[in-house]
């Protein structure tokens, strides 16, 4: 039987710490017209706030190789687990900066990995996108760093990918966190037409600063922006600026058509691991949503109606509301979010040794 327990929090406009910036480097060679940087097709340019450490493996007839930051828990509080952030498909690991912070100084190992086709990872010229290749990749990453069991963090997209990674390796899973996941609705079920890889590309070579900072205000942050919102703008829109934009866009078409066509809503009641789910209401994201007649456009995205069905599927769980939060809570309330995510990470850890 299902354990639900619902908190509400509300939200409180705190400015991210650890900033995103760009490389000395890269600032002083890489402008355009628009004044927004330049990058390369793996984010060449672009500072994490961690090391980065690369991972290199076979896949698909092909050597890849995976950008990761590994951060040692502080010493002071090492709890002896291990967390794995995955990011969302308009974000990076980097994204997670002060989610890294915070973990680490409560004593958690945090790997934070771009994933293949994203950031600062490979942008493979042809590659079979799936959800199951991506948790196969990430699971041998673990594998390559010596970690057997991991809390599995993902937002958004990372989201659809932690449930996939929690339903292929549950005894690897000791908790799964869902931070506004996607794939919480079918979207071509609900009447989203077919969208071919060529449709998204076209429509990706056409991405710009101003275009991903729209999409984000209206959709991600119910009409607001801050100015601590735009370097994982800049992060983005960089890439597309540089001289391997069709690459980047290629890619990003790629990885399109896997969420669209890849759901996991239906699995959703065989997740087996205690499972932390946290909502901004106010988020409306959907994939294909701009693509979708008007009648089936206004009936996607729904934030509260989604969580409260995912919470009642699937077992184990807790699911935390912030009611005047958007798309990323961690981003718009740091403070709460982090507050709600240590908390939910002991206590479902204690009920669930």
């Amino acid at each position: 039987m299902n354990r639900l327990f619902v908190s509400t929090i509300v939200a409180a406009a705190i400015a991210l710490s650890l900033p995103l910036t760009t490389s000395p480097a890269a600032a002083h060679s890489s402008s355009t017209s628009d004044g927004g940087p330049v990058y390369g097709p793996e984010l060449q340019g672009f500072e994490y706030p961690y090391p980065v450490s690369t991972f290199t493996f076979h896949s698909q007839r092909q050597d890849l190789h995976m950008a990761y930051m590994d951060v040692a828990p502080a010493a002071a509080t090492a709890n002896g687990r291990t967390v794995v952030l995955m990011h969302g498909k308009n974000y990076c690991a980097a994204t997670w900066g002060p989610t890294i912070r915070v973990l680490s100084d409560a004593g958690y190992r945090v790997i934070a990995p771009d994933q293949i086709g994203f950031c600062k990872s490979s942008k493979p010229e042809h590659y079979q996108f799936t959800f199951q290749q991506l948790a196969l990749n990430t699971r041998a990453l673990l594998q390559s760093l010596g970690v057997e069991h991991a809390t599995m963090i993902g937002h958004s997209t990372g989201g659809m990918l932690a449930i996939r990674y929690a339903l292929t390796y549950p005894a690897q899973t000791d908790q799964l966190v869902l931070v506004d996941p996607i794939g919480l609705e079918d979207w071509r079920a609900k009447g989203v037409p077919p969208i071919s890889v060529d449709q998204w590309y076209e429509r990706e070579l056409n991405t710009s600063a101003d275009r991903i900072r729209e999409y984000e205000k209206a959709t991600y942050f119910a009409g607001q922006w801050r100015p601590e919102y735009e370097p994982s703008v800049q992060m983005l829109a960089g890439m597309y600026r540089g001289p391997q934009k069709s690459l980047v866009a290629w890619n990003s078409a790629l990885l399109y058509d896997m969420i669209l066509t890849q759901p996991v809503y239906y699995e959703l009641s065989q997740l087996k691991p205690p499972t932390l789910l946290i909502i901004g209401d106010k988020d409306t994201t959907a994939i294909g949503k701009d693509m979708a007649p008007p009648d089936v456009r206004t009936s996607l995205g729904h934030y509260p109606e989604l969580a409260h069905h995912a919470a009642a599927t699937i077992p184990n769980i807790q699911l935390v509301a912030f009611p005047d939060a958007g798309h990323a809570p961690q981003m718009q309330d740091p403070d709460a979010f982090h507050a709600a995510l240590l908390k939910g990470l002991t206590e479902r850890r204690a009920a669930n040794p």
